[in-house]
């Protein structure tokens, strides 16, 4: 039912001050998640209540941090998170979402095609079958590994320049710890945990970005 994923007073707020204009887009993309998205396995249906400020939101604000026009890469996209939000606040940006599971391909297509999003397209493969033809600005990830196996399954499709900004939570600062040594090895430097959205959300997004190449 649709109550059931309609944002609070204060979600709604925020997600005006996120998607301006297109924010009847992100509604959309929304009952989506809500309706196909737990029907096909893409999240659990707890999670329908917090599908605005725990997910897409928490997800959107990373775009603070996104130069104008930027490449970006999404590994793991999953459900579209991050990079389906980054698509519906950032038009400017291009979005490649690489997923190796067919059924979620085919899922994020769907949306796609029905919020007519021009600025996106799906890899279907793990990120290793695309160092070699996929070149980003920025790589980014949610949920889908530790920082030290994910840095080499991200870093290798910025072409030795860029940035990776990972979603994560707490511990963020004890894995860029343990990743140091492969950030280094990959070409990354001066990893740093950041905060995105405090101006508009109550717990702020915890991104570790990791700029690759020349300072």
């Amino acid at each position: 039912m649709v109550e059931n994923f309609t944002p609070t007073d204060a979600e709604r707020v925020a997600a005006q001050t996120v998607f301006g204009d297109r924010l009847e887009l992100a509604e959309r993309y929304v009952e989506h998640l809500a309706t196909s998205g737990i029907e096909r396995g893409l999240l659990g249906p707890r999670e329908v209540p917090r599908l605005w400020g725990r997910h897409v939101l928490n997800c959107a604000v990373v775009t603070e941090l996104i130069a104008p026009d930027a490449t970006v890469a999404d590994v793991g996209s999953g459900a579209g998170l991050p990079g389906l939000t980054f698509a519906l606040a950032r038009p400017d940006l291009d979005i490649t979402l690489i997923e190796p599971l067919e059924r979620r391909c085919i899922w994020l297509n769907e949306v796609i095609d029905d919020l007519g999003l021009s600025n996106v397209r799906v890899l279907r493969g793990r990120s290793e079958q695309f160092f070699d033809d996929v070149e980003v600005d920025v790589v980014t990830a949610r949920a889908v590994s530790a920082l030290a196996k994910l840095a080499g399954l991200t870093i290798p499709l910025l072409g030795g320049r860029g940035e990776l900004l990972a979603l994560k939570g707490r511990s963020a600062a004890e894995e860029i710890e343990k990743a140091a040594k492969v950030i280094r090895r990959l070409g990354g430097r001066d990893a740093e945990v950041l905060t995105t959205g405090a101006a508009v959300l109550d717990e702020p997004t915890t991104v570790v970005r990791v700029p690759v190449g020349a300072a």
